[in-house]
């Protein structure tokens, strides 16, 4: 049976620092590559950094938001941005696949920021992108609301892959949208792991019948520009994770679940590294033996979805009929 391996990045955050981050992602990309990860995967925002301060700063007409707002802006690149090219290079160079959480800027002026998944092939191109439905509370003040154009699971070198982010996994009917398209590997991006999200990650993969690659981030005090330190802190309030240093803001929990619901590699807390996990993609098709949610044990008969995978723009721009308005 053949096995696929999977390569966890654990490994801090450059927060509001683009450059910094693409330099550590492809070190990361590399090394993982090295050890034999055909597969390897960033946690939420993990490019740039995951905006905990908004929850501080959530003040109407706030100077300080207002400011870290704009260099927010600045480090957050477009998806064909060349200033990720480095990335897309170790991917193809290593020909490996990379699905990379960041702070994705829709145009190179646009003022609004979407909480992205990245997915990059073993060439280096953009297999998929997927922009947060909807951001959870008060991160709505730093993410826009993304559309249902990446809800996709695609084929890759290593399987069938998918991804949602964070409390997306709480969506029953998004779950069932990813269901539907056959993923055999499910990528679920956190900023950290509280005990309710491994509950999901757990019962994702149970009623998936799939793998999930479960990725969060480990962050300390240290890791935050320290003008923005006492916000950042304060505006992670109770994640819900038990940790014991203080000056530890997301303490990891990075691991990987098997299609029984089970740990194959169990989390990884309290320490930056690169989790590792062995998979077996034949198990998938295994297990549906007896839970199949969107086949055997589904009843179309009585419930049906509907789901707009169009990709949505607030402006249409129809440049050709307004030339020839003109002439």
């Amino acid at each position: 049976m053949k096995s696929e391996k999977i390569a966890i990045v654990q490994v801090p955050s450059a927060i509001l620092d683009l450059d910094e981050g693409v330099k550590r992602a492809v070190s990361a990309i590399r090394e993982a590559a090295q050890q034999g990860a055909e597969l390897i995967v960033f946690p939420e925002s993990w490019l740039t950094g995951y905006p905990a301060w908004v929850f501080d700063l959530a003040i109407w007409d706030d100077a300080q938001a207002r400011y870290w707002h704009g260099k927010f802006l600045e480090q957050c690149p477009t998806i064909d941005s060349e200033r990720l090219l480095p990335i897309r290079e170790a991917a193809a160079d290593c020909s490996v696949n990379v699905l990379l959480g960041l702070n994705e800027r829709a145009r190179p002026h646009a003022g609004s920021i979407y909480n992205s998944t990245l997915l990059i092939g073993t060439q280096g191109e953009t297999l998929n992108v997927h922009r947060k439905l909807t951001p959870t509370h008060t991160e709505r003040i730093a993410w826009a609301q993304g559309d249902g154009a990446g809800l996709n699971v695609v084929d890759t070198s290593v399987g069938r892959i998918g991804s949602l982010i964070c409390w997306e996994h709480w969506h029953p009917l998004m779950r069932q949208t990813m269901h539907f398209q056959d993923e055999q590997i499910h990528i679920a991006c956190w900023p950290d792991m509280a005990d309710s999200h491994i509950v999901s990650v757990k019962q994702y993969a149970f009623e998936g019948r799939c793998f999930v690659v479960s990725a969060a981030q480990y962050l300390t005090a240290a890791d935050v520009p320290e003008s923005l330190r006492d916000a950042y802190k304060k505006g992670l309030g109770a994640t819900g994770a038990v940790i014991e240093d203080e000056n530890v803001f997301f303490n990891g929990g990075s691991g990987v679940v098997g299609p029984n619901g089970e740990w194959v590699t169990e989390p990884l807390f309290n320490e930056t590294g690169i989790i590792y996990a062995n998979i077996h993609i034949d198990e998938v098709n295994q297990y549906k033996h007896d839970l199949d949610v969107v086949g055997h044990y589904s009843r179309s008969d009585v419930f049906q979805l509907s789901v707009n995978r169009t990709a949505r723009e607030s402006v249409t721009l129809h440049d050709e009929l307004v030339s020839k308005n003109l002439e």
